[in-house]
């Protein structure tokens, strides 16, 4: 009997795997991609890039300006965060299992969250321009709806993983509602939580310099208006700020969630 399970799990995966084997292929054939040379160009690049995709001492000079667009990027990636965290704590609060009211607007605040986190940030980007055009708020909205959405399903998730039991307790002794959710659910869930939360400014950092090309605002924009402009050395300069950024902000969101968890 156990060996028939594994069998028949060994025999789904080798299905899975030529089905996965098949769409490759067929999409190399629509899409006329030469494989060969793909590969082949690798080497090219690396001495392209090795021979102009440098600073120089001329994009030492855009440096200060560079710097100033990247703490726009930052400061508008942790804002939109923290707005949508507090907002997706009262919807998952409301449409969690454990502390949800239930009915209409558990079913409402459960269809909001998955509507928001369905739409990608970059979506949001080019749905937003059409009403606020090229600018901070764009991009500082876009953030906020696709962490928003995020946020609200991971809080749920959360919440329902660790107070299911303290909440249980609590009721059974005829604690109201509201100290349930704030004597029981928030203290215990708040280091989940705020590892979401970090995660999530993390995340919108690397995703706030992709909306900036969109929106021509912050760091991407510096970074497209270099590069479409040729100056390949001030935008090699801008990538490297990007990453010593994020490697500094991801360390320090690994320290806090040292301490907190």
């Amino acid at each position: 009997m156990q060996s028939n399970f594994f069998a028949r799990k060994r025999m789904n995966s080798l299905l899975f795997c030529a089905l996965l084997l098949l769409v490759t292929i067929i999409a190399i054939i629509i899409t006329d991609y030469d494989v060969v040379k793909g590969f082949t160009s690798i080497p090219k690049a690396a001495e392209w890039a090795s021979s102009n995709f440098y600073p120089n001492e001329k994009a030492m000079k855009r440096l200060p300006a560079i710097i100033s667009s990247l703490s726009e990027t930052v400061l508008v990636s942790i804002a939109s965060t923290t707005v949508a965290a507090v907002l997706a704590l009262l919807f998952a609060i409301l449409g969690s299992n454990t502390t949800g009211v239930g009915g209409v607007i558990s079913f409402i605040s459960r269809s909001i969250a998955t509507l928001f986190r369905n739409i990608d940030v970059a979506a949001w980007s080019m749905i937003l321009l059409l009403s606020f055009g090229q600018s901070v708020l764009t991009g500082y909205f876009a953030l906020f709806f696709g962490s928003f959405g995020f946020l609200t399903r991971a809080f749920m998730e959360s919440i329902d993983e660790v107070s299911n039991s303290s909440v249980e307790a609590l009721r059974a002794t005829g604690a109201s509602y509201f100290s349930i959710i704030f004597q029981s659910v928030i203290p215990s869930s708040i280091p989940q939580l705020l590892s979401w939360v970090l995660f999530m400014v993390e995340t919108n950092i690397r995703q706030a310099t992709l909306i900036g090309i969109l929106t021509g605002t912050g760091i991407g924009f510096l970074f497209s208006l270099y590069y479409k402009g040729l100056n390949y050395s001030s935008a090699s300069l801008v990538v490297i700020v990007i990453v010593i950024a994020i490697l500094i902000i991801e360390s320090v969101s690994n320290y806090v969630r040292k301490v907190i968890l």
